[in-house]
């Protein structure tokens, strides 16, 4: 049985502007299409009216750290992201 892995990423928009719900929908939907469950999404202020997107979620293993990265910076308005917390979880 595969291992599942527990992320925090953190999903910083290119601009106080950009539409933090379309890029939670986006994000949200990318994940599941590749295996995440338990997905939350949190918004908190960074600076100058920009907020930061935290997602939450449980990971197979085996697809690895970089095909999150890869699936959230492709999104529209998408910065930068940033693993802040990668564990494996335990059942």
């Amino acid at each position: 049985m595969a291992s599942i892995v527990l992320f925090i990423v953190k999903v910083m928009p290119s601009s106080s502007t950009s539409d933090l719900a379309l890029i939670k929908r986006k994000g949200e939907q990318k994940l599941v299409e590749h295996g995440a469950t338990n997905i939350s999404v949190e918004e908190k202020p960074v600076a100058f009216g920009l907020k930061a997107l935290y997602f939450k979620f449980a990971w197979p293993e085996e697809k690895g750290s970089e095909l999150v990265e890869e699936l959230l910076s492709k999104i529209d308005e998408v910065s930068s992201v940033d693993i802040e917390d990668y564990r494996r979880a335990f059942r």
